[in-house]
């Protein structure tokens, strides 16, 4: 601890991520990475990058990746809005939105940088309990007050709202700024992206690094009413005109073209994780009915942290917590169909073991 840290430093509490192994021998299923690789033509604009294009700043609009964004979309490239992933758009969101306003309402249970943003930025969070099946209260969340941040899916649990949900507590509080991180649309959820022409207090965040196999690029964005989005330039342009570097918008825009890649790719990890789901489920795991690119499991014995360290011992890496209402509870990434053989042979010796 440094004699210069002020206070907010000294009381802060650092998000951890999951972990990133230094070895390539495990079996790497706690942070939510695509398993296959990203489209071709992502790896073709990166090639086709030239010298010239590093020697020069990048377009500080990044005005062909919004413009990309915008198209499928159906938005105007007003209404869209990039960074260097949606942790970087969440932050400006933080800064200019959420700071100084009335208590933040977000789930109990959820992404864990939402409380570090918030003290970051002075700002007091009123967390919202989730149901006993762990769906979101949304009733809750309405007779709050100040701002509203939830995650859909939710993380960790991969249960979603729908868009009909998420209109109701729109349509119920217009007078309030209501910010959905769809980082893990793309997965069988719903998005709230058509309410946009609707809903001038809806802000959307969503990152490239889940679906779009993106996870090393760091690019994300936001879709809103314009001014929202105009408010977010402010933000941006008050602290790094240049966020986004000339290879990441090459390969973003490429990325967001190529749809039929995308849903191809969302049908292998969606096929995959009801493959995974049935056969945890055969041998005694709860799992919720995940949206997402992982599940939420866990064992009808309990013993969470004692399967965590034994897949652990054997080279595979999941996630958890110790948060007591969740101690029990893992949460395993969607991978390929090798990576599940060698988890669920490593879970049957454990549940053998006792």
């Amino acid at each position: 601890m440094s004699k210069f840290w002020n206070d907010t430093i000294r009381s802060l509490v650092p998000y951890v991520p999951g972990e990133q192994p230094k070895v390539s021998n495990l079996v790497k299923l706690n942070t939510n990475e695509h398993p296959l690789p990203p489209s071709k033509s992502v790896m073709e604009a990166i090639a086709a990058v030239q010298a010239d294009d590093l020697r020069r700043y990048p377009d500080p609009e990044s005005l062909n990746l919004r413009g990309a964004i915008a198209s499928v979309e159906s938005l105007s490239v007003g209404e869209v809005f990039v960074g260097n992933g949606s942790d970087e758009v969440l932050g400006l969101i933080f800064q200019g939105f959420l700071a100084g306003s009335d208590p933040l309402t977000v789930p109990a249970i959820s992404y864990g940088f939402y409380p570090v943003w918030a003290r970051l930025n002075g700002l007091q969070i009123n967390p919202i309990p989730l149901r006993d099946d762990f769906s979101l209260d949304l009733e809750g969340f309405s007779k709050s007050s100040g701002p509203l941040l939830f995650a859909n899916p939710n993380a960790p649990t991969g249960l979603s709202v729908s868009m009909a949900e998420i209109e109701w507590l729109l349509e119920n509080n217009t007078d309030r700024l209501v910010v959905v991180d769809e980082a893990y649309f793309g997965f069988g959820s719903e998005t709230a992206a058509p309410l946009i022409a609707r809903y001038d207090n809806l802000l959307i965040t969503r990152t490239l690094s889940k679906s779009h196999s993106l996870a090393g690029l760091r690019v994300g964005y936001a879709l809103g009413d314009s001014t929202l989005i105009d408010g977010l330039v402010r933000i941006k342009d008050s602290f790094n005109s240049y966020p986004v570097d000339a290879i990441a918008q090459a390969a973003a825009a490429a990325a967001i073209r190529d749809v039929d890649w995308l849903t191809e790719a969302s049908a292998v990890v969606v096929e995959n994780r009801e493959a995974l789901a049935g056969a945890l489920v055969e041998r005694g795991f709860e799992v919720t009915a995940s949206t997402a690119n992982f599940l939420f499991v866990r064992h009808k014995n309990g013993g969470g942290k004692a399967l965590f360290n034994r897949l652990r011992g054997e080279g595979l890496i999941v996630r958890r917590w110790d948060s007591e209402s969740i101690q029990d509870w893992l949460r395993v990434t969607v991978g390929s169909t090798r990576q599940h053989k060698v988890l669920l042979d490593a879970i049957d010796r454990s549940l053998e073991a006792g």
